[in-house]
């Protein structure tokens, strides 16, 4: 599935490159989405999504496939699995930057994406829609974030060895927690509309359903012991 989508940053080709391959600077401004570690060059973190009363959790990684710093174009490879086993998801994802003046810059996003279980029962349609309003408030987000810090990233510490760096020793470096507080999940009841929804509810009402059997199974089971 092929998903196409450009975004506005408000700064240079040379300041948004800068900010657009800082993965750990703007994870954040991606609803759901928490970066948890760097593992070298490998970016783990986890994605959490709310339909109704259910919580899906999805754990994933990243990396760069391709980084051209001279032509402002770079490739990501990423992938994740839902925690509960309903699904598997994996994308290449490809960005180009453009300038359209001095203080601001066109990003085209192209993602080829390859998605199992529950949620590739949507369709592509509703995985556009959904694809084109999460792009929208990770535009808005980052907008935002670049007013408020802006385009430079705050000091970090030093001492945290670098994505892909070799300490003196010439061994790998540790692996390099990310504290900060949890996401939110993002609610897909806010961002799907309703033709989404209308696909989401009968899985939805399932879930509930078998939920709402179990607890009635164990709690029979605990009354007869």
């Amino acid at each position: 599935m092929d998903l196409n989508h450009s975004i506005t940053v408000n700064q240079s080709i040379a300041e948004t490159w800068k900010i657009l391959t800082d993965l750990e600077r703007i994870a954040p401004c991606l609803p759901g989405a928490q970066l948890q570690e760097v593992d070298g060059d490998v970016y783990k973190g986890v994605v959490k999504i709310k339909v109704g009363p259910i919580v899906a959790q999805f754990k994933g990684e990243a990396q760069f496939a391709e980084r051209d710093d001279t032509n402002f174009k770079a490739t990501l490879k990423a992938s994740g699995r839902d925690t509960g086993g309903k699904g598997n998801a994996s994308a290449t994802i490809s960005a180009q930057l453009t300038a359209l003046s001095d203080t601001s810059t066109e990003c085209n996003v192209v993602t080829d994406l390859a998605i199992t279980g529950k949620v590739a029962q949507f369709g592509r349609g509703a995985m556009a829609d959904i694809s084109e309003k999460l792009i929208a408030q990770f535009a808005d987000n980052l907008n935002t974030l670049i007013d408020t810090e802006g385009a430079t990233a705050p000091a970090t510490d030093t001492s945290a060895p670098a994505p892909g760096a070799t300490d003196t020793s010439g061994e790998l470096p540790k692996v390099r927690k990310i504290e900060g507080p949890a996401a939110e999940p993002l609610n897909l009841q806010d961002v799907a509309g309703g033709a989404m929804m209308k696909r989401i509810l009968p899985v939805l009402a399932g879930l509930v359903a078998l939920g709402l059997f179990l607890k009635r199974v164990f709690s029979r089971r605990r009354k007869k012991a």
